[in-house]
């Protein structure tokens, strides 16, 4: 029976985690059956496993070519297969099917989460044996003891909500086409045989459907991908992209996206690629060699919208919402990462998740390459960021972890291409220094400061400022520039910034000439979900420097 995956891709751990995978040189019926009980208890809701028999490994990586299995030992083999698997409480039955590779014969078998979870087994398959749990600690099977046996008895009700059973939902309300289609993309041998077979027989082997044979129902994960509209079962389980000219709010055009979830991936990428992303070529005085960047690279988008796609939950009736400003791009999903993971813990160079909400949908999504395995997301995000020049990206999510926010910086030399800075004009640091020593007082200043932030340094702009007929070199408005100057260096303390302009680090000057500042959105803090951090510093915003010519 061939399994819903590309079977070189499945030994090469490229669509599936190495801790998922166990391989076995030779066939050892007790080692099996554990692992197989601890795949189906799927402690870490990861999806099950895969166990393959007939190739080597060392610390958990396949050694190729297999070792291989003999051709006349596979029919016993699935027939032992069927005799452990009774051993199994409750009954459990996984999915197996042979293989060549490299002339070699090999034998996958296949491990889905169960339904009935704690499940057990006897520790031997000899005398004197007792019945235990098993589950998977990292690429290990071990006996479930202690937090370990009290977690999967915790959760042993809990199936994930893409995992179960939808009762308002058919078996005709899946697409045959649209199971041929993403079979066909995974380069699975399922594809071919997917044309002779029952369809109902065709939705048990991908684990789509699940139920007694007279009341079969598809999963809810089989509708998120497998309908057309999947939006019917799942209110609001679509893309909202607004792309703004400027942060008004005001002035954007939106799209909505819907469709199977991965189809709703590779459409809002698409807009993104043909009406925001932007190639820019440089050439390098003295060098043969032009740099070449973009706004955005669009790897790190496509990471960062399937994992809002993957992460979400379809439970609560809330779209993906992504927002394109001329400084930065924001994702935003609900609710946030499950617990323990805070805020703090998503400031990481790797976020490494105990729980995850939506098995199914990461395995689909991870076959059709849309995702990373588990724990890689964040590093390939800030890489990608990192190497084609942009600010770091922003992740955030609050105390109660309602939300899940990503905040992508503008590339700082993509800034000037975008509409709004060439509707109003980018001027030099001096310029505005220079403008600043006419402005007497702070109601002056903040009622300049939030036109400039909205409209640059234009006729209209400053004829909203009352100009002295002389300069000021001690007024509100020069310290203010002292300020600026600083910062054009790069972030700088708040107890330095004040005494620049000679006044004490006091509450009252810092809401007199900082805090200004930070309410017209010219500065912001270096750590804003700790603001009152002993390392906290300030620096120019992304939208500042939209106007700014350093």
């Amino acid at each position: 029976m061939a399994l819903p995956i590309n079977i070189d891709e499945l030994i090469h751990g490229r669509v599936v985690e190495w801790d998922r995978l166990e391989f076995k040189a030779g066939w050892n019926p007790e080692e099996v059956l554990h692992t197989v009980c601890a795949f189906a208890n799927d402690i870490n809701n990861w999806g099950g496993g895969y166990i393959v028999i007939g190739i080597d490994s060392v610390e958990g990586v396949p050694v190729l070519p297999p070792r291989g299995i003999s051709h006349h030992s596979i029919d016993r083999i699935q027939g032992e297969l069927v005799r452990i698997f009774y051993q199994i409480q409750p009954n459990y039955l996984p999915v197996s099917q042979p293989v060549t590779i490299d002339e070699r014969h090999i034998l996958i078998i296949w491990i889905p989460a169960g339904d009935m979870r704690p499940y057990s087994c006897p520790s031997t398959l000899g005398n004197d044996a007792r019945r235990q749990y098993y589950i998977r600690s990292g690429s290990h099977t071990i006996i479930a003891q202690g937090i370990n046996q009290t977690r999967l008895l915790e959760i042993a009700a809990r199936v994930p909500f893409d995992d179960r059973i939808n009762h308002e939902a058919k078996l005709k309300d899946l697409s045959l086409g649209l199971i041929r289609e993403f079979l066909q993309s995974v380069k699975s041998e399922l594809f071919e045989e997917s044309v002779r077979i029952p369809f109902p027989d065709l939705c048990k082997q991908i684990q789509l459907i699940r139920g007694p044979a007279e009341f079969m129902r598809p999963v809810n994960a089989a509708l998120l991908f497998f309908h057309p509209e999947p939006h019917k079962y799942f209110r609001r389980a679509w893309i909202e992209l607004a792309i703004h000219t400027d942060d008004t709010g005001r002035n954007f055009t939106s799209e909505t996206i819907y469709g199977p979830l991965h189809k709703q991936i590779g459409q809002t990428l698409a807009l993104l690629k043909a009406k925001v992303l932007v190639t820019h070529t440089e050439k390098i005085a003295g060098e043969a060699e032009s740099l070449v960047y973009g706004n955005w690279p669009y790897n790190a988008l496509e990471e960062v919208i399937a994992n809002a796609v993957y992460h979400k939950s379809y439970q609560e009736e809330k779209p993906i919402e992504i927002q394109v400003f001329p400084d930065r791009i924001e994702i935003l999903s609900f609710p946030g990462p499950l617990p323990p993971i805070s805020n703090e813990d998503l400031q990481n160079r790797r976020v490494i998740a105990r729980d995850y909400r939506n098995r199914r949908i990461g395995d689909f999504l991870k076959e059709l390459r849309l995702t990373e395995g588990k724990a890689t997301g964040f590093p390939i995000i800030r890489d990608a960021m990192r190497t084609n020049g942009n600010p770091d990206p922003v992740f955030y999510t609050d105390k109660e972890k309602t939300l899940f926010l990503v905040t992508l910086p503008c590339h700082p030399s993509s800034l000037v291409t975008k509409s709004v800075i060439k509707s109003t004009g980018v001027v030099t640091m001096e310029s505005l220094l220079d403008f600043l020593l006419y402005i007497k007082d702070l109601k002056v200043f903040i009622a300049f400061a939030q036109a400039f932030i909205r409209k640059g340094l234009n006729d209209e702009v400053t004829k909203s400022v009352t100009k002295s007929e002389t300069k000021s070199e001690d007024g509100f408005g020069a310290r203010i520039g002292i300020i600026l100057r600083s910062l054009n260096g790069g972030p700088q303390k708040k107890e330095y910034l004040l005494s620049l302009i000679g006044v004490k680090n006091q509450t009252k000057n810092k809401k007199r000439y900082i805090s200004p500042l930070l309410e017209s959105g010219w500065i912001e803090m270096t750590i804003p979900d700790k603001p009152n951090s002993q390392h906290q510093k300030y620096k120019f915003s992304s939208t500042f420097l939209c106007f700014i010519s350093r």
